[in-house]
Parts: C-alpha cells; structure tokens; sequence
C-alpha cells in the first residue's frame, strides 16, 4: 500500500487520471440509481453508461500532461493521440459490439422458447451489451476529465 501512495504523490498525470475514472464510475453508479431505482454495484466498474469512464481517464490525462509537461511536449502528444483513439473507439466499434449483443441475447432468448428449454449451455448464454458509448456519454465523460485535471493541484 506505501508503495501505490508513493508512485500516486510522484506520478500526477497517472494519479489525476485515476481520480477521473474513480468520479466517472462513481457518477455513472449514481445516474444508473437515479434513473433505475435501483442501486448497482456493478456499475462502478462496468463498462458503458453514463458518463464514459474511459473518456474522463483519458481527458483527465491530456489535461494533466498539458499542465505538466506542457503542450508542445512529446507525451502530450502522444497523450491527445490516445485519448482520440479511445473516445472514437467506445462511439463506434465497442457501441456496435453492445448493438449486436442485444440483438444476439433477443435471439438466442427466442430459440430457447422455440427449441432447447433444457439446454444449460443456451440458458447461461447471455453477451454483456453495455460496453460501448453514445456520444453524448462521451461528452460527458470529456467534461469529467476536463474538470478534474483542472481542478487537480499538480503542484
């Protein structure tokens, strides 16, 4: 434990962005409550929902590395390359992946009523359709990240 303390006070970038994907789940946890009415603990470390973790761990580290290292720095680049890459990522391919996986679980749900009611294998089958974004979660989550590397003392 004195050891992840240690690397959290000398490593800032990585420490803002820790911190961004925390308030993210934690937010996304809380708005799936709200709307569900009921509480999931699953949500604090699931993937998809509202706001994307990966956005605000990614916008946190951008802006941490500005403030760092500065924007004409090499890992600054290489920072804004990345979280670019994981943004359009969880809108696309991952959002699809979500999209067929409902309609592969509706599927496999009807064969089962039609076909193999005693089938073990079918009736544990179901795919994880929360894994990607809409645009607006990663909107948001570009805000949450936003928000902590600014608001986070790299002092």
């Amino acid at each position: 434990m004195q050891f992840i303390r240690e690397v959290l006070s000398l490593n800032k970038i990585l420490t803002v962005s820790l911190l961004s994907w925390f308030v993210a789940q934690v937010l996304k946890t809380l708005i799936n409550f709200i709307l569900l009415g009921k509480f999931q603990l699953e949500r604090m470390w699931g993937d998809g929902g509202m706001p994307s973790a990966h956005s605000a761990t990614v916008c946190a580290m951008v802006i941490a590395t500005a403030r760092s290292e500065g924007i004409n720095s090499a890992i600054f680049a290489v920072a804004a390359v990345v979280a670019i890459i994981t943004m359009h990522d969880a809108m696309g391919v991952r959002r699809e992946t979500g999209e067929q996986a409902k309609v592969l679980n509706k599927m496999i749900e009807q064969w089962i009523e039609v076909t193999e009611k005693n089938n073990p294998f079918l009736q544990n089958m179901h795919l994880k359709e929360m894994v990607g974004h809409t645009p607006l979660q990663v909107l948001a989550g570009f805000v949450v990240g936003c928000m902590v590397g600014l608001l986070y003392p790299m002092v």
